[in-house]
């Protein structure tokens, strides 16, 4: 099977144009797609740092890395909690807030954008069909085999 025919190919370079075109637009404005995506997910009276990688998806190193850049630029600043020290609750500052508000504003245009290409019964079949990708490559075991 030639790689470019997989439905894995298709769905990693439609995802990967996607994630460009974003970090694209986010470096107009001082920060990256992921850092975007990071900011849309913090809250008004502050995230604690395991809601957000739960959230975003985003691994705890990875995090870690952007939370800290997310902080020397200004966006943010964390908050130990009084009850517990290893609890850590995230919070914008007013430039985050800014940035999360153009984060939000690309995300809902990007999407307008894309919806206004396709009918609901091409939008609903997309929909559909990534849910059922997901919920497959969530009960896919490999069959390993081991030679003797």
């Amino acid at each position: 099977m030639s790689q470019n025919k997989t439905i894995d190919y298709f769905l990693k370079a439609a995802w990967q144009t996607v994630a460009n075109k974003y970090n694209n637009i986010a470096t107009q404005y001082g920060f990256t797609q992921a850092a975007g995506y990071i900011l849309i997910n913090i809250h008004k009276d502050g995230t604690p740092v395991s809601q957000i990688a739960n959230s975003t998806g985003v691994k705890t190193t990875s995090l870690s890395r952007v939370l800290v850049n997310l902080e020397s630029l200004g966006f943010i600043y964390r908050e130990a909690s009084v009850q517990d020290k290893r609890s850590v609750k995230v919070f914008l500052t007013p430039l985050g807030v800014e940035k999360r508000k153009i984060a939000k504003d690309v995300v809902k245009g990007f999407n307008e954008y894309l919806e206004a290409q396709f009918s609901e019964k091409e939008r609903l079949q997309l929909a559909q069909m990534l849910l059922k990708i997901n919920d497959l490559a969530n009960k896919y075991e490999p069959q390993i085999m081991v030679e003797e």
